[in-house]
């Protein structure tokens, strides 16, 4: 069986007893100087002046909201594709999620639709680079600029996607990321981070992280709680980004060899395979999805669908179907994630692509 993601090949060469040994030494296992490091070394991979590590990307979103002040009684712009991350946080904070249709290649947040949704007057805009496609954030940022409202970077797919110079999490106010094992910059368990340029922002996250404290023992800002990356994680962290930008081009290798081999059949493919896209998971779009997978998985090949329910149609909001987005809609029904990841094999790639192919020589529909 080929897997949709392997540990075990993706952390294949690092050497992790050494820094987590460094801080069994040390005998200090939070807000240490791992941390320190890691968000010194993070700040300046992203561009940005100031990282905050935090325990989980989830946290970091509802952080990043409360930092702003976001509260009861607001809305917050963002898309319903991406597996009700963002809806979280916005709940969590009390307030109401704008949903924004997508654009139909990348299948993040449309500008044309967000300038339409404008009209709603959003307190924030959550963008996520969904799969590991910058968003097309020249285009949102002019939309969100013209009525002030600010910008808020989901980056957990997407660690190291760039444009024009400029990585993931450097656009808007603030960027939040997720370090779970799963992501390009994968841990050894849970972990996240917000980055920003904003030195206010910055540092009304650290104190929320840890309990809302101005200084140990005062509380002065509502919201806190215990969100702390801690040092082992950190420790392994360090050790494994400065070879991002190194496993993003092996993901991206993958993922070019899979939209070579699949451009003539009936799918939709990754719209990017240059900087902007670092190849999170490769998803691909077809309608013959449930018989596919069901074929894949007969072939041992690993796959998953990311993600199948819209967020305005979970059970928690009762089955409310009265929103209609219909890239949206048609991104939840159709897209499936292929194996796509660092120390894959070629010979696991051919099997991939073999068994694509396969499924539509016997005949499938168009997407």
């Amino acid at each position: 069986m080929i897997p949709l993601f392997s540990s075990s090949l993706a952390n294949a060469g690092f050497d992790f007893t050494t820094p987590i040994s460094r801080v069994l030494d040390r005998s200090w296992f939070v807000l240490g100087e791992e941390v320190k490091g890691f968000e010194n070394e993070f700040a300046q991979y992203c561009g940005v002046d100031h990282c905050v590590g935090l325990a989980n990307g989830s946290d970091a979103l509802e952080l990043a909201l409360r930092a702003l002040g976001i509260k009861a009684g607001d809305t917050v712009a963002t898309v319903a594709n991406a597996g009700f991350y963002s809806s979280f946080a916005i709940h969590a904070v009390g307030a109401t999620p704008l949903y924004v249709d997508v654009d139909p290649q990348t299948l993040t947040l449309s500008p044309a639709s967000l300038a339409h949704a404008m009209a709603q007057t959003p307190s924030a805009v959550i963008v996520t680079h969904l799969y590991g496609q910058l968003a097309d954030m020249d285009s949102i940022l002019e939309v969100a600029n013209a009525h002030g409202v600010p910008v808020i970077e989901d980056c957990a797919q997407s660690h190291g996607a760039r444009r024009q110079g400029k990585v993931a999490g450097s656009w808007g106010v603030m960027g939040c990321f997720s370090f779970y094992p799963t992501k390009n910059l994968g841990a050894l368990g849970d972990g996240g981070a917000v980055v920003s340029n904003d030195a206010q922002l910055a540092e009304r996250v650290r104190q929320l992280r840890q309990y809302g404290w101005s200084k140990k023992y005062h509380v002065t800002l509502q919201g806190g709680r215990n969100s702390r990356l801690d040092e082992l994680q950190a420790a392994v962290l360090r050790i494994k980004l400065p070879q991002l930008d190194h496993c993003n081009a092996q993901r991206r290798a993958i993922a070019t060899r899979y939209n070579q081999a699949f451009s003539g059949l009936p799918v939709k493919l990754p719209a990017s395979l240059g900087d902007d896209y670092v190849a999170h998971l490769y998803v691909m779009r077809t309608i013959d999805r449930k018989e596919f997978s069901a074929y894949l998985s007969e072939a041992g090949v690993g796959n998953d669908v990311h993600y199948p329910v819209p967020d305005y149609q979970q059970p928690v909001y009762n089955g409310n179907a009265g929103l209609h987005l219909p890239v949206t809609d048609e991104a939840c029904r159709t897209a499936i994630s292929l194996p796509c990841f660092p120390g894959m094999t070629s010979a696991q790639v051919d099997e991939v692509i073999a068994a694509v192919q396969g499924f539509f020589a016997n005949g499938a529909s168009s997407c």
